[in-house]
């Protein structure tokens, strides 16, 4: 009996063994959940869990039993999951449980509990995991279990089959907050006497009584209210890591023990009311900075303007480019080559490739049959298909799969590495501070040392200047999107603000595709062969192709039996006994071509030379403008797949000193940005999201126009609609200036924290009042920033 006592704490979750002492292995459990949690872990040599942290588990929930049977509908699977190929699913589950490195490390090594499990990745700010494994090895229903049996028992709700997650505060946050005001407000009624300095009462028996009460109700307060903070403290301690956290549980453990001791000792009233409102205070300043949190992740998820279009076909067969926003379910639209699939869909018509790496890293595209499902993200590869909408667009599904760590460019995050180092030597003088004032009033008041010492804790803790980053970036994304200038993430706007060089691409960036004219020259086309080139250009997504579609204007479409398009050089298509080459002069192996002032898109057909379609470009409306903005700040290229036949009117834009590189193919362009790299240049690239993507790649910051195309690519950093093309200046400052009201918002942070610190060591400020003004201080961050980004973006016309 005397061993099984000694074992009162549960070795897997740290929760006391109430009803009984399991033991097995030699180590106790509370149940037979957390003993079954430790037999599979300690089976797949997966016992590390326990040595990132003491006790990480959470114990599994009871019994499953069919809990979860509902998950083998086909129709609720369909809901819940991101992507189904042949063999593998992906799928985004919402673990509340998520609170520490251990938890990160087990679910990350899902694939070792079970071996169909390809890979699981989990977002520890958002709580998330994505999952992807084989289903025709086990189902949905046995990963939740299996999640579940570990202790993450997902959180699946009707919200999440409707498509419109919106996590919640955590509930435990709302209980703690509720026990410190509760305790706080009576403790503060039970030490009125103190308050009104009435001695009779103070110097009574029933002084003694109500600080016994105002201890039991601290203890509460101490050891659930404050628990985060001690785990956290704890926690960074343990990783050698000194964080915020550990100078406020400090003040904490000393306003506890040091007003236990009065309380007991009789030698005063204690600080219990202190302790409980300054919790109190804390936790409300935590709740805040997570509402606007979610506020923030919510409104780019969701609301963000995604300025990606694709190709809808109407009932009359008309096609018309529209926004993938106004797609509804039972729409059909037509994807080109190399366009991504937007959208769940049905394939109607069509031989789908679909390339998959934007989803699975798996770039071997697959087949797809009639009446089959698509899921969005997939790119085609080849011909043209006709698809049916399933599903209305997901902006945090696209968002997230462009988020992918594949397409990262490894930029360091310079504000949170700013912000993590100040925070870190801060907190260390922040400690030096407060011991050194606590000694100083120790020989004179010891009330006041304890004042000052927990004082200098509190209000010199570095939240608002935690907050200023991300909550600036947070404001400046939304603003951007609503004008139709979409980022990948936050660090795209550092990258922008260092830019120094400015690279452009001339077909569908600078030229205006849909006022281009165009007209043909060489022998007779026949209605036949025009069908055929109808049908050609009609799979191609380049701009180019674009323009002499409609040029062409036929009605009839002609099969395709053959068809490939090259990037950068051309097409080569065949149908039914004709075999057709269009593109440059080089890729059609033309000689003596004498060169003209416009754009030319040559023809082949069986081998033997037609002619030319040739394309009078428009440029942008605003173009000169735009760039003379740009160059007064910026060195401009021009790096173009055509030939230089436009060099003359393009110096009616540019300057002789910017740099034109002709006839460049899509590696040339990338090899080109890489050199001018190597001179510590920071580069900026716009171009045609799926023809320039290796470009886009290698640019420290990829911008792809959109034109009432489908031309977006996880390669790019951003997307800008095209009929904001001439904001592009104001949109680069606008990001300069965001980095500026951050470095304003520190200044502002350091100043609150020195004065208040300053005071603090005078014995002026008590611990209630520090515990207010950190939340009044991370507020005042937050509007500071909001109102001035706001000011800005009203300035600037955004």
């Amino acid at each position: 009996m005397e061993d099984k006592k000694a074992y009162t704490t549960c070795f897997h979750c740290g929760e006391n063994c109430l009803d009984e002492t399991i033991l097995f292995d030699k180590k106790p459990f509370c149940c037979e959940g957390c003993k079954t949690v430790y037999e599979i872990l300690n089976q797949n040599d997966l016992c590390n869990y326990y040595n990132l942290e003491s006790t990480p588990g959470i114990s599994p929930p009871k019994e499953l039993n069919n809990k979860f049977e509902y998950l083998e509908s086909n129709e609720i699977i369909e809901k819940l999951i991101d992507f189904k190929d042949e063999k593998n699913i992906l799928v985004s589950f919402y673990l509340p449980q998520i609170h520490c490195s251990s938890c990160i490390w087990l679910l990350e090594n899902l694939y070792k509990l079970n071996p169909n499990i390809n890979s699981s990745r989990v977002n520890f700010l958002k709580k998330e995991i994505k999952l992807s494994f084989d289903y025709q090895q086990i189902s949905l229903r046995q990963i939740v279990e299996l999640l579940s049996s570990v202790g993450y028992q997902p959180e699946i709700n009707l919200n999440d089959i409707s498509g419109n997650k919106k996590h919640k505060i955590e509930r435990s946050l709302y209980f703690k907050l509720g026990v410190a005001g509760f305790c706080f407000g009576n403790i503060m009624l039970i030490s009125l006497p103190e308050y009104f300095g009435l001695d009779s009462i103070k110097e009574s028996e029933f002084s003694k009584f109500f600080g016994y009460i105002n201890f039991i109700l601290s203890i509460p307060v101490f050891t659930y209210s404050a628990s985060d903070y001690f785990h956290s403290a704890w926690t960074g301690l343990k990783r050698k890591f000194i964080n915020i956290d550990i100078p406020i549980s400090l003040g904490i453990f000393v306003l506890f023990f040091r007003s236990s001791y009065e309380i007991f000792f009789h030698t005063g009233s204690g600080y219990f009311d202190s302790l409980a409102g300054l919790i109190f205070f804390l936790l409300l300043g935590k709740i805040f900075q997570q509402k606007t949190y979610n506020i923030l992740s919510f409104e780019r998820d969701y609301k963000s303007y995604f300025p990606i279009a694709t190709t809808r076909i109407n009932k009359d067969e008309t096609e018309k480019s529209v926004a993938v926003a106004e797609l509804k379910v039972g729409d059909v639209i037509l994807i080109k080559n190399q366009e991504l699939i937007p959208v769940d869909a049905e394939l109607l018509e069509g031989e789908a490739n679909i390339d998959n790496s934007f989803v699975t890293g798996e770039a071997l595209p697959v087949k797809k049959e009639i009446g089959e499902k698509i899921y969005a993200g997939g790119k085609q590869v080849g011909k043209a298909i006709k698809l049916k909408v399933l599903k209305e667009l997901s902006h945090s599904y696209l968002t997230q799969l462009w988020n992918d760590e594949a397409f990262d460019k490894q930029n360091e995050d310079q504000f949170e590495n700013i912000t993590n180092s100040i925070s870190k030597y801060f907190t260390i003088i922040i400690l030096v501070i407060a011991f050194g004032s606590g000694f100083y009033w120790l020989n004179s008041d010891v009330k006041t040392a304890t004042n000052a010492f927990t004082a200098v804790l509190i209000i010199a803790c570095p939240c608002a200047l935690a907050l200023s980053a991300p909550f600036t970036f947070g404001n400046v994304l939304r603003i951007l999107g609503r004008n139709k200038f979409y980022l990948k993430n936050a660090s795209v706007i550092e990258l922008l603000a260092k830019i120094n060089h400015v690279i452009f691409d001339k077909t569908g960036t600078i030229t205006q595709t849909s006022s281009s004219k165009v007209h043909y020259e060489g022998a007779e086309i026949t209605e036949d062969q025009k069908n055929d080139l109808y049908a050609i250009f009609r799979q191609s997504s380049h701009p180019l192709s674009k323009i002499i579609l409609s040029f062409l204007n036929a009605e009839n479409l002609n099969e395709i039996e053959a068809f490939e398009e090259h990037l950068g050089k051309g097409i080569t298509a065949k149908i039914q006994e004709n075999f057709y080459q269009v593109g440059s002069a080089s890729f059609l192996e033309l000689e003596n071509i004498k060169l003209s002032v416009a754009t030319r898109v040559y023809l082949k057909c069986n081998h033997e030379y037609l002619g030319y379609f040739q394309i009078e470009n428009t440029y942008r409306n605003g173009l000169k403008e735009t760039l003379n903005q740009l160059k007064k700040r910026f060195s401009l290229s021009l790096i173009s797949g055509d030939n230089d036949s436009e060099r003359e009117n393009l110096l009616n834009y540019f300057q002789n000193e910017d740099t034109f590189l002709f006839s460049q193919s899509p590696n040339e362009k990338l090899n080109y940005i890489k050199s001018i790299q190597k001179n510590n240049e920071k580069t900026l690239m716009i171009g045609d999201g799926l023809n320039d993507s290796g470009a886009l790649k290698q640019s420290d910051v990829g911008i792809s126009i959109s034109e009432d195309v489908n031309t977006f690519s996880p390669a790019c950093d951003a997307i800008l609609d095209a009929s904001v093309f001439n904001r592009l200046p104001d949109f680069i400052e606008y990001c300069k200036s965001s980095i500026n009201v951050i470095i304003i918002s520190f200044i502002i942070s350091f100043t609150y924290n020195i004065i208040g610190m300053f005071f603090a060591v005078q014995g002026l400020l008590s611990p209630v009042f520090a515990a207010i003004l950190m939340p009044i201080s991370s507020i005042t961050v937050v509007v500071f920033v909001t109102l001035t980004t706001n000011l800005i973006a009203y300035k600037r016309n955004l």
